[in-house]
């Protein structure tokens, strides 16, 4: 690249994630971008006691700021702080002052800079544009330079350029091999097999049917389940929840279950090619991974062989009970090969600096309308 950019990128937390299941995928992508050259500087709200739940410190690969979440004149002072960056950032789900974000991103924007939208929950956003002509947000997508999402391939991308979108590109989960890896067993996570994952609206039936089925089906094994929410769920004898599970321990409940479980929320799995960050988590730790069926799985892992994929509750209590210890090393160590070829966040770097470069050396040149002009065409060749 001509130089490394300086990159200003307005997200919920990237030294918390409390309530903040992008927290990997952040730091991941943040770290390897800084590995590359570019400079970013996170701003982050002090909400949802994030700062009080800290995973990281604030880390030598990015600059993080936080501000007040409880008035405006915190995110003005850091957006006009932002202005100048060669690239400015507005994530999705922020949980604070989104709106605001949303609209002042593309509006404050230099010549010559690059104003990105990056959706790290595209099905919840398409559904509720969907579902609400007058979002405020529709209009919006057409002011932005570039619309980026965590995952869901060609839907997700045909659906953002009927928005008015000038172009999306899905940069999707990774693994970060310095972060996740294989540990020794601990006792405080040993069991049959293990979830984490906040409770959400569209997650909890899923988690239901794909995890608390099978420990109602199968009384003699060990289930754990992770994260916040669930104090107040009815749950099986045989299901032990240890609540928030703080990202230090990741790696440790990935390997010391017999089998981890992956399980999405209702509108992912429907618009598929959106692995979560727990799935490379489990394979960068070589755990067996178990998940609910989704469309595209197989685009990352090789089902029966380095994943297996269950389409109920019933399929994961028979993957359960036909599971032994050597087969789920063997199918973790598969995994964790295919990740470290094919899907580290190193990797996706590559492909997120070429698409914000595309877009910076069109507008130094003004070819832009030529490059959303290929991009459209691009989209058009792909569905005949």
């Amino acid at each position: 690249m001509r130089h490394g950019l300086n990159i200003a990128f307005f997200g919920s937390s990237l030294v918390s994630a409390y309530w903040n299941g992008a927290a990997t995928y952040y730091r991941g992508l943040i770290r390897a971008m800084h590995e590359r050259g570019h400079h970013v500087t996170f701003y982050e709200p002090d909400a949802y006691d994030r700062q009080k739940h800290r995973d990281i410190p604030d880390p030598a690969w990015a600059k993080v700021v936080v501000y007040s979440a409880n008035e405006t004149d915190g995110v003005m002072q850091c957006l006009e702080a932002a202005r100048n960056a060669d690239v400015i950032v507005k994530a999705s789900g922020v949980g604070v002052f989104d709106s605001l974000l949303e609209e002042a991103v593309p509006a404050m924007k230099r010549s010559g800079s690059l104003a990105v939208f990056w959706d790290v929950d595209a099905p919840a956003t398409l559904d509720r544009v969907r579902s609400n002509p007058s979002d405020p947000f529709a209009p919006l997508v057409s002011q932005y330079d570039l619309v980026l999402t965590y995952g869901g391939g060609e839907p997700v991308i045909r659906a953002y350029q009927a928005m008015g979108a000038k172009r999306c590109v899905p940069i999707y989960n990774a693994l970060d091999p310095s972060t996740h890896h294989p540990v020794a067993a601990d006792p405080r996570f040993a069991g049959d097999l293990g979830f984490v994952g906040n409770r959400l609206p569209d997650r909890e039936a899923r988690v239901e049917e794909f995890f608390l089925k099978p420990a109602a089906l199968l009384p003699n094994k060990q289930f754990l389940i992770g994260g916040s929410g669930w104090g107040d769920k009815p749950m099986p004898a045989n299901v032990k929840n240890v609540g928030h599970v703080y990202t230090r321990d990741h790696n440790a409940f990935n390997c010391s279950t017999l089998a981890m479980l992956n399980v999405n929320r209702e509108s992912m799995a429907r618009y598929g090619f959106s692995p979560a960050t727990r799935v490379f988590e489990a394979a960068g730790a070589a755990a067996c991974l178990i998940t609910d069926h989704f469309v595209g799985v197989e685009s990352f892992f090789e089902p029966g062989k380095e994943i297996l994929v269950a389409k109920n509750g019933d399929q994961v209590a028979e993957h359960l009970e036909a599971l032994t210890p050597e087969r789920a090393r063997a199918i973790g160590q598969t995994a964790l090969k295919r990740a470290l070829v094919e899907h580290t966040y190193a990797q996706r770097a590559v492909l997120l600096e070429s698409a914000l470069e595309e877009h910076c050396a069109a507008l130094r040149t003004g070819t832009l309308q030529h490059v959303y002009e290929a991009s459209m065409a691009a989209s058009v060749s792909s569905e005949n």
